[in-house]
């Protein structure tokens, strides 16, 4: 299959007719700047994800990177080719000109929801959620790419009920100096690292940060700082986090410290990279001391 052939099946020629092609299995999950539907395709039988992005919210998000050539969420999604990164298998526009991404279909939970129910499926996995978690986040920085929307809503259970699948590149920007200037405050305040909110230059560690709060409540189901979802909540952020041993006493001090070091205000003393957060708990079989 030459280059072409590859383009073409990736981004169908033609606009997709949603409702010829597809039977809609469950209606629209609405989203900040899209709607998701489980739909079955009629030539396959599959039973997929179809995102279907809101025009004017993604014109707007777009505007703020006119004049450098930013990738679409589907050029970027559709590049990752990992375990623990959902499957894009294609992206184009549909026949009323939305932008859309079809995807494997993960039946979940997210993340999320385990922790909002205080979920047994948690115990003795967390380490193990975590690890593939950042194992994902490593393949997007890698890849070049910021995730900038790193949070316990984006990591999905595939079907088998023990991969971890890191999901939406709908705020993701390449990792490139012209991205990260000043001025492109996006993402859920919870997740904000300090220099973000500020709206200072920013890099790779704004997901270290967001990565690392979301360990953090993961490990305790709490966050380590007030909650809340607005921009004067995330200034809180510049202060030291809630030590998570008050919430989890026998965590496993070399995962406690990891944790720490990724939600560390000061971007200078910040974890530099998902790597070496996995290095660092590469150790770690457990998120309990074995003597606490």
């Amino acid at each position: 299959m030459n280059f072409l052939d590859k383009f073409k099946r990736v981004l169908p020629a033609r606009k997709l007719d949603i409702k010829s092609r597809f039977d809609i299995v469950r209606e629209a999950i609405s989203a900040t700047m899209s709607k998701f539907y489980v739909v079955r395709d009629r030539r396959t039988g599959q039973t997929l994800g179809l995102k279907v992005l809101d025009r004017k919210k993604t014109a707007a998000f777009e505007a703020r990177f006119k004049g450098l050539n930013k990738p679409s969420e589907g050029e970027i999604a559709i590049r990752f080719k990992h375990p623990n990164i959902v499957v894009t298998y294609e992206y184009g526009v549909t026949t009323d000109r939305s932008r859309y991404l079809l995807m494997e279909y993960l039946p979940g939970p997210g993340i999320n929801s385990l922790i909002a129910a205080k979920d047994a499926r948690l115990d003795g996995r967390r380490v193990d959620i975590i690890r593939q978690a950042g194992e994902a986040l490593a393949a997007v920085h890698q890849a070049g790419f910021l995730h900038r929307d790193v949070s316990p809503r984006n990591l999905m259970l595939a079907g088998d009920g023990e991969t971890v699948k890191l999901i939406d590149f709908g705020l993701s920007i390449p990792a490139e100096e012209p991205f990260f200037q000043p001025g492109n405050r996006t993402g859920n305040p919870n997740y904000m690292a300090p220099e973000l909110v500020r709206r200072r230059r920013t890099d790779l560690r704004v997901d270290v940060f967001a990565f690392g709060v979301t360990a953090y409540e993961i490990c305790t189901l709490e966050l380590p700082w007030q909650a809340g979802m607005t921009g004067q909540v995330a200034m809180s952020h510049e202060k030291p986090p809630i030590d998570i041993r008050r919430f989890r006493p026998g965590i496993h001090p070399a995962l406690a410290k990891a944790i720490h070091w990724c939600v560390e205000p000061d971007v200078k003393k910040r974890c530099p990279s998902i790597v070496e957060f996995l290095m660092a708990i590469a150790e770690v079989d457990h998120e309990n001391h074995p003597g606490g």
